[in-house]
């Protein structure tokens, strides 16, 4: 019909500014941690502390030693094959594996610009390793296994590489890991940490009051710290990146 013109090119509006927002990709957040997370944290640091305490009372035989020792004993040889392989394999990822494996998940964080991430990474590592496992290493002074089948350090309560392993697991769930994912991932990391806990009882590097000691440690230095964190970790998903808005500003079309 002669009466109505299709609209021209200048005459069709541009995206809003609140459209191209929309649009523009957002930042990735970490979820929030699940609500029980500090009450499982306070409770954890707890019972290594009362396990410390026990401990520290009678270095040489606490009162559970008599459960320890015969767990010991179910450790024994013959030290080879699969077992010994696994153990191996272990031992080494809480070694030097141990530090490549947060120093990789650093330089992540440093590369996507995650700055409150970085820090609760670098604040529950150290809090977590550095602090709370060698204060209680050299304050409660236990004596390990026997002729264990590594090489070993100071004090045997509580287990290092078995708080190391908790430490990582917690620390990775809550900043890679998504929500709808998670429980898949806690389960596979408690898996991994007991395998982590049995081999240092195998190895005769811990008792395993000691690895339970550690990864309760571990677990709950990142569970309270994650707490803590949450508004500042909540934050990197709230900004958005400006370049896509730019583009899709309104900008009048010549005729």
């Amino acid at each position: 019909m002669s009466g109505i013109s299709a609209p021209t090119a200048a005459q069709v509006p541009a995206p809003t500014t609140d459209a191209a927002e929309t649009s523009g990709r957002r930042r990735f957040s970490p979820a929030p941690p699940p609500a029980r997370a500090l009450a499982l944290g306070v409770v954890f640091l707890l019972v290594t502390a009362v396990l410390g305490f026990m401990i520290h009372a009678d270095p040489a035989r606490p009162l559970f030693q008599g459960l320890d020792a015969r767990w010991l004993s179910w450790m024994g040889g013959p030290h080879d094959g699969l077992y010994a392989a696994a153990a191996a394999v272990l031992n080494w990822f809480g070694g030097p594996l141990g530090v490549v494996v947060p120093l990789a998940l650093l330089i992540f964080l440093i590369a996507r610009k995650r700055w409150w991430s970085l820090l609760y990474l670098l604040t529950a590592y150290l809090a977590g390793n550095m602090a709370v496992v060698q204060i209680l290493k050299y304050w409660v002074d236990r004596p390990r296994p026997a002729h264990p089948l590594v090489r070993v350090d100071h004090g045997s309560f509580p287990s290092g590489h078995a708080a190391g392993t908790a430490l990582l697991v917690v620390i990775v769930g809550a900043l890679l890991v998504p929500a709808s994912r998670r429980r898949a991932w806690w389960f596979g990391g408690a898996l991994f940490t007991v395998a982590m806990m049995w081999s240092r009882t195998w190895l005769h590097a811990h008792w395993l009051s000691d690895t339970v000691a550690g990864a309760m440690a571990g677990a709950g230095v990142a569970l309270l710290l994650w707490r803590v964190f949450a508004p500042l970790l909540a934050r990197e998903g709230q900004g958005r990146r400006p370049e896509r808005a730019e583009t899709c500003g309104t900008h009048p079309l010549k005729s």
